[in-house]
């Protein structure tokens, strides 16, 4: 199957390893001949034949950290090199093309979404209660809404007046929301039991107000090891909360006759209504952006630290102790999303330039590193389990999933409803159920996970 020999015409030699622990196989005894001309496939069937897998395993084949996308050949040619050098092959298991799983109807376009696993709780007379995978999402009509991996809606919760921009979980029965109405909720519900679902019951409350930005709030993070709340705002700031309202002062209420003057008679009902709600004034106030916040994000190892992105083109970091922006870096685009690929240490943006960009930010300067293939807007991004992958969400109407180690995405995700130009306000990713997305097609859409280790 493979030739051993030395010299021959149109091969080259080649070793290969990996770094997966539960393959046999850390590294070819000896170097061997392979044909220039193979791909993903071929080499998959010698490495196979190497492990002696009972059955065919398909592998992707990096070199020096790169994905190989076409053949031996193309790798040859595009690096100056001849058939005489000696190539190095990292194998790993291939990521399998997701499949689509189901959709969901939802009563307006959808612009936020959250996922938490499921999880267990104390329950009454020292017992726990196990609770199912849960999918948060914010709507354009306002309404906060909570679905099972089943696509049933469990709760729908109303208090926003305007669409709501960001949701998160922070545990299965509390939540935050924030909304282009100005104010971020901290929400808390109750275990919904099957006989209850279905049911429209406001099945929650709002425990507490957070009442500072002037604008839409377009973004929220959240820090678990701080109990810390961070928001980004179409009024240029960034402010810092908590997830207990005791620890944060009382705010004064909102002038209701200044807000309520063009107000319909749904939103007079719902300020009445917050009235007696308690307003939490923020911990700190971070500003240095000059245009609306598009993404917010705690440094994972570091909560002390906070990250932000902003039409304004900048990526700042934020020293959360002293409220300062520590660091600035100007890129020649509007930045839409942010999210964090932990163990490698980078940033990833979604960019108006239709690109996610990778950035270190221990890095003097921003980093050139791109991921190209949207043709609208980057708005949403998400991460897995996977350290080298991506989802994107995109105004193309598209979900993309990258590998950081390649050159263009490895699968894209049409949606499945019958509006032909939708689009995809947000991504989220969740073990349990797979591959989430929504947009203005009005439809919670999931995806299977498609083995991402």
């Amino acid at each position: 199957m493979v030739e051993t020999q030395d010299n021959i015409k149109d091969q080259v030699k080649v070793k290969f390893f990996t770094r997966d622990e539960d393959e046999s196989l850390h590294c070819s005894q000896n170097p061997i001949y392979i044909p220039v001309s193979l791909k993903r496939f071929g080499l998959s069937e010698i490495v196979n034949h190497l492990l002696e897998t009972e059955t065919p395993v398909p592998f992707e084949f990096l070199i020096d950290g790169t994905i190989l996308k076409t053949d031996i050949q193309d790798y040859l040619v595009k690096n100056g090199l001849s058939t005489e050098a000696f190539l190095t092959l990292e194998y790993t298991r291939a990521v399998l093309p997701p499949k689509f799983l189901s959709s969901f109807n939802n009563d307006d376009w959808i612009s936020s979404i959250d996922s938490i696993s499921s999880m267990e709780l104390p329950g009454s007379d020292k017992t726990s209660i196990v609770t199912a995978p849960k999918i948060l999402t914010g709507s354009y009509d306002g309404i906060v809404r909570i679905y099972n991996s089943s696509g049933k809606v469990e709760t729908q919760l109303t208090g926003h007046s305007q669409p709501v921009k960001a949701v998160k979980f922070i545990s299965p029965t509390k939540f935050i929301t924030a909304g282009m109405d100005r104010s971020i909720r901290l929400w808390r519900a109750g275990v919904v039991s099957d006989e209850d679902i279905g049911k429209d019951t406001q099945a929650g409350h709002t425990f507490a107000l957070l009442d500072y930005h002037k604008s839409a709030v377009s973004s929220l993070d959240l820090s678990l090891k701080t109990n810390r709340i961070i928001s980004g705002s179409y009024d240029n700031s960034l402010a810092l909360w908590s997830t207990n309202p005791k620890e944060m002062n009382t705010s004064d209420p909102i002038d209701a006759s200044e807000r309520l003057s063009s107000a319909s008679r749904k939103r007079l009902k719902l300020a009445i209504k917050d009235s007696s709600i308690r307003r939490k004034a923020p911990l700190s106030i971070l500003e240095s952006h000059r245009a609306p916040v598009e993404g917010v994000l705690f440094d994972e190892n570091d909560p002390s630290v906070a990250y932000s992105v902003s039409q304004d083109h900048t990526i700042k970091t934020w020293d959360l102790v002293t409220a300062r922006c520590v660091d600035t870096k100007q890129t020649n685009y509007s930045l839409l999303s942010l999210v964090a690929l932990k163990s490698m240490n980078l940033l990833a943006t979604g960019s108006s330039a239709r690109h996610i960009n990778l950035h270190d930010p221990r890095a003097a300067k921003v980093t050139n590193s791109q991921l190209i293939g949207h043709t609208n807007f980057v708005v949403s991004l998400a991460t897995t389990d996977n350290e080298y992958m991506l989802i994107s969400g995109s105004h193309d109407g598209t979900a993309k999933i990258w590998d950081i180690r390649a050159n263009k995405a490895m699968y894209t995700i049409t949606r499945q409803s019958e509006e032909a130009k939708s689009k995809v306000f947000a991504v989220n990713w969740e073990k349990e159920v797979g591959i989430i997305s929504a947009g203005s097609d009005k439809k919670l859409q999931i995806n299977s996970s498609a083995e991402f280790k």
